[in-house]
């Protein structure tokens, strides 16, 4: 059967029997779609009874919030590719307080439009008797069209037709205790990055829209609060955060008035807003939600109930990443990939295959090309080039002389770096003179490092020089790499190296391009801020991706 991309995936066992359904269900749907999964509750749904079964209002309880965070957990493990949405819009506790009665038209007065339009719907719904699945696929057809605008040519499939009636019998004969009702409030509020949607935080969202019946208020960090996140570079702007959310909740619960705000402080509005009932938090930040409190009494305003989540395992994290699912772990997997496709080359001869790898003092630059260059790129160091473009009778040497004076010279007539430096220390004016003088001799230099290479039938150069970007080098490589880690981290390295202060160390970074703006002229990142093994694993991963990408290119380019 041909792939789709967006899928709605109806749910009719009844709840208790669905936690080990879960899985080899998801399992089966990730073989039909391949981008968006909607997941639709509605357990106890007859499709083989030959009336049209009408959308029902389905009441939040207990069981439906563990049933949401063990959807998402195999979600995480057994098709991680996906974007798997759970839908609320049929779970309400107005008709009949918890009775499950539907309300008199149902909670799909008209179809609702989901973000991605479904092209095939999918259920878990076992025949009840031969030959009956043409009726089951219709009814299941029009049943998906009554509650969401689908595609016109939505395709009906039928998971696991061959459960038989007979496991059907024996789990409706289960004893259902009454079910717990999951308490709701008018206001709640959540607060968090939000990184590159996963599961955990759609776990903590979708709980959240649980119980929330009016207004749901989200902190979501910004600038100040994102100092200390590991590889924070690589956290995507807070516009496009806020984006992914409003559109995540407007599928999951379009009744709910959404209100997004940047948070600069670990508390924001959750300790001013005094409509606010109840915050939601896992095992993790149950601290956090005590301070909210304690703030809250201090300013005269009722304190919220703490409503705790379980923090979903991550069953595919390493030994360096969190054991729960985290955008940490998640970003730092995308160290060594491809971020963005290199630009237009067409300039450039195709091969070697040029990379210009950049990085802020410290970074561990260096120690990265050693490695590539170990693994057979050819490696062109442009500290030592910069050494080299000041040698007696070059071209630089002259038009430096020229321009500082020659009372720069040494006896043996080589440039007093020393003093040159002197110079130009703290004088913008004067140091762009110097380096509109060396860069285009370093760039030359480099234009016949890599011809030789080609000349040597080498496949890979790896260009290494911390000014790539500040010289505009980018036009002599067809990728460029960035290596990045905390600065602090850097300082304390630069500091033991070098064996200058504290102040210089931050001096020279801040003389540099921030790593920020460096990963935004990225098409890898790698960081070294880990033991070298995992800086090894990087660098291979990213070399092999290379290779792949080099022999996938189009002719001539």
């Amino acid at each position: 059967m041909s792939m789709f991309s967006t899928g709605i995936l109806v749910l009719t066992s009844p709840l208790h029997t669905l936690p080990l359904r879960i899985a080899p269900v998801l399992s089966s749907a990730s073989q039909l779609v391949e981008r968006t999964l909607y997941v639709h509750l509605h357990p106890g749904l007859n499709l083989g009874g030959g009336s049209q079964p009408r959308p029902v209002f389905i009441p939040p309880a207990v069981d439906l919030s563990t049933l949401i965070t063990r959807l998402y957990s195999n979600a995480a493990d057994v098709c991680g590719h996906l974007d798997v949405r759970v839908l609320l819009t049929n779970v309400c506790p107005q008709s009949g307080a918890c009775s499950g009665n539907a309300a008199p038209n149902g909670p799909f007065p008209t179809p609702q439009r989901l973000t991605h339009s479904p092209e095939v719907v999918l259920t878990d719904f076992a025949l009840q008797e031969p030959g009956q699945s043409h009726q089951v696929t219709q009814c299941l057809q029009k049943y998906a069209g009554h509650c969401y605008v689908c595609s016109p040519s939505l395709q009906p499939v039928l998971l696991h037709p061959q459960l038989k009636l007979q496991e059907k019998q024996d789990e409706l004969s289960d004893p259902e205790e009454k079910a717990e009702c999951l308490e709701t409030y008018g206001d709640v509020v959540v607060g968090g990055t939000f990184d590159r949607l996963h599961g955990a935080h759609k776990t903590l969202l979708n709980i959240s829209c649980l119980l929330a019946s009016r207004r749901f208020l989200i902190g979501v960090c910004d600038q100040a609060m994102l100092k200390k996140k590991v590889l924070k570079e690589l956290i995507e702007p807070y516009s496009l955060r806020v984006q992914k959310l409003q559109e995540f909740l407007q599928d999951v619960k379009p009744s709910l008035q959404v209100e997004i705000v940047p948070l600069d402080d670990p508390f924001g509005v959750s300790i001013t807003d005094p409509l606010l009932q109840c915050i939601v938090v896992s095992e993790e930040t149950r601290k956090g939600g005590e301070a909210v409190n304690k703030k809250r009494a201090e300013n005269g305003l009722p304190v919220l109930v703490l409503h705790e989540i379980q923090l979903l395992k991550d069953a595919h994290h390493t030994e360096t990443e969190e054991e729960k699912i985290s955008s940490s772990s998640l970003r730092s997997r995308l160290l060594g990939t491809l971020l963005s496709p290199p630009k237009d080359t067409s300039h450039l001869p195709p091969l070697p295959y040029v990379i210009g790898l950049t990085g802020g003092s410290g970074s561990g630059k260096s120690s990265i090309a050693r490695q590539l260059e170990a693994l057979g790129a050819v490696r062109i160091d442009c500290d030592k080039l910069g050494h080299d473009v000041y040698q007696p009778d070059s071209a630089a040497h002259h038009k430096v002389l020229q321009e500082f004076g020659s009372d720069l010279l040494n006896e043996d007539k080589t440039i007093n770096r020393r003093a040159l430096g002197r110079k130009v220390f703290g004088n913008q004016e004067r140091l762009k003179a110097l380096t509109d003088i060396v860069w285009p001799e370093i760039a030359l230099m480099v234009k016949n490092r890599i011809s030789q290479a080609r000349e040597e039938g080498k496949q890979v150069c790896v260009v290494d020089a911390a000014v790539l970007l500040e010289a505009g080098w980018t036009d002599l490589v067809h990728e460029v790499w960035v290596t990045v880690i905390p600065e602090e981290e850097a300082v304390s390295r630069i500091t033991e190296r070098d064996g200058v202060t504290t102040e210089d160390a931050l001096r020279r970074l801040q003389s540099q391009w921030s790593s920020s703006k460096q990963v935004e002229h990225a098409n890898v990142v790698l960081s070294t801020l880990w033991e070298p093994e995992v800086t090894r694993k990087q660098v291979l991963k990213a070399w092999n991706l290379l290779q792949k990408r080099i022999q996938q290119r189009p002719e001539g380019q």
